[in-house]
């Protein structure tokens, strides 16, 4: 199994050869799930907080005495049981993050490939360059590769000269292939990597 290397004007340069260990099996959409939540997860604030009766205004004093009133023993105003009271049991700042086994993450991402090259949304280039650090080169590549809305770019190590020139462009995500994931892969449109990204994923999927 092979793919084509195009240029930056959309000429078939060469071919990429898929190794079937990694770009042959079936595509394990429960591991892409897994990947995608665990990342969501990390990706969440936890910002959020509830006053026990520890942090609610109010006096501390006993608002009667314990006998003889007729009433309920109660030990502060700021019992959960009043009104304006602490909140038991609330939320409180705190991670979600979570880890998943290495072997999950990679097959994820490997699942997540497969998906796209199915669906002929991957694309692999000789080289993510461009002459100067403009929006307007940059946008011009992409559109003679089909690219169009949401992007995910792949180099080994991308050029600073590059990156500038697309951070400005919505929808469009520029990745070492070391730190690429499952949620990456899946949130776009179109997947374009180069032939040393795709060398080095296979390398490590495989």
């Amino acid at each position: 199994m092979t793919l084509d290397i195009v240029n930056a004007n959309n000429e078939k340069v060469g071919a990429v050869s898929l190794k079937d260990d990694v770009f042959g099996g079936d595509v394990q959409t429960a591991l892409i799930w897994e990947s995608v939540v665990r990342q969501n997860a990390a990706g969440r604030r936890g910002t959020h907080a509830t006053k026990n009766r520890a942090n609610v205004s109010g006096s501390g004093k006993k608002p009667w005495r314990q006998k003889g009133t007729g009433r309920a023993r109660v030990g502060s105003i700021r019992n959960p049981l009043w009104r304006h009271g602490g909140t038991v049991f609330g939320p409180q700042p705190r991670s979600y993050e979570y880890q998943l086994p290495k072997k999950v993450e990679l097959g994820a991402l490997r699942a997540a490939l497969v998906q796209k090259m199915k669906d002929g949304q991957l694309v692999v280039v000789d080289a993510l360059t461009v002459s100067e650090a403009r929006t307007k080169v940059a946008a011009e590549m992409l559109k003679k590769l089909g690219v169009a809305g949401k992007a995910v770019l792949v180099d080994v190590a991308p050029e600073e000269t590059f990156v500038r020139s697309v951070r400005n462009m919505p929808g469009v995500e520029v990745r070492a292939s070391a730190r690429l994931t499952a949620r990456d892969v899946m949130d776009a449109e179109r997947v374009v990597a180069t032939q040393g990204a795709m060398e080095k994923l296979q390398e490590v999927l495989a």
